[in-house]
This record gives C-alpha cells, structure tokens and sequence, in this order.
C-alpha cells in the first residue's frame, strides 16, 4: 500500500495524505482574501485561522475553540463561528457533516479525497483511490449526466477500534 504522500495509483488507496500547502501560504492567502473584501485582519481572526491550519485534520467548532483559548483566553465562541463562516466564504474550509452529525471544518486542499469515519471512536481518515474516482466517472457515462462533485463517506470501524471488543 502507497505510503502517506504517493499519489493514489490503479488499485492502491493513500490514506491520510499530508497537505502540500503551509500555514504561511494559507495564511497569506486567508489576507488577500480578506483585504478583496474590505475587511481588517484582527488578532483574533488570525490566531483562529492560525490554529485551524496548523491542526490540519477535521475539527469541529468547539475543539477548535478549545485549542485556540490555549493561546488566546478571549477568544469566544462567537468569534470562532463568524471565523469559520468567514474562512469558507473566502473558500479556504470545507464544513462537512458527517453522518449528519456535528459540523466539522477542514481545510481546502490541492486534490480531492474521500472519507471513512469510525462508528466507534468518531476517527476520520481521509483517503484517496484512483479506481474508485474513476468507476464514478464510468457510472456518470452510463447515466448520460455530468458530475461536477461528489463526496464518498464510508462508515465502520477503524483499525483500533475493530481489534478492541464491543463494549
């Protein structure tokens, strides 16, 4: 199996593939993005998109509130929500909801992924396997339609959790 990095091939999946882009490119961009908007870059705004970049995996809004205070004590929820709003408006964070759950935030990456989500533990892993993403493609010819996006969740028990017994 393709180690974290590779490049999902025929047949192989790439889990967990880390992110190409710095927090400092995300940054910068996050600025200009603000600056297109007439808006002011502000501490606060900062150290949360700070925090949600350097994380680097799924988050949901009251984690991300968590760590932020760690570095910021005046940092409230209200302020982590319209940042969050903020970030996805200038196309920076995908807000996800898995298994119609809870919102979770991740950012927005150089390729596509798809993911699986432990029923047990709530773990995300994000994956990537070219003979998936290309039968979609062979379903949407079949179908006589065009795909624009999609998403792909699969749901079960990960690794850990599958060698711990049932509670």
């Amino acid at each position: 199996m393709p180690r974290s990095g590779e490049i999902a091939s025929a047949g192989h999946t790439v889990i967990d593939r880390k992110p190409a882009i710095s927090t400092e490119e995300r940054m910068r961009a996050f600025h200009v993005r603000l600056k297109e908007r007439g808006l002011k870059s502000t501490g606060q705004r900062d150290d949360i998109a700070r925090v949600f970049f350097e994380l680097g995996h799924h988050i949901s809004a009251e984690e991300l509130h968590a760590k932020v205070k760690q570095i910021n004590p005046h940092v409230g929820y209200a302020t982590i929500y319209r940042t969050l709003r903020l970030l996805k408006e200038c196309a920076l964070l995908y807000e996800r909801h898995f298994d119609e759950g809870q919102a979770r935030y991740e950012a927005v990456g150089e390729r596509h992924h798809d993911h699986f989500i432990c029923e047990r533990c709530g773990r995300i892993i994000e994956f990537e396997n070219a003979a998936i993403e290309r039968m979609q493609n062979i379903v949407a010819r079949d179908l006589g339609v065009t795909l624009t996006r999609h998403k792909m969740e699969l749901y079960g028990l990960c690794s850990d959790c599958h060698a711990q017994p049932a509670m």
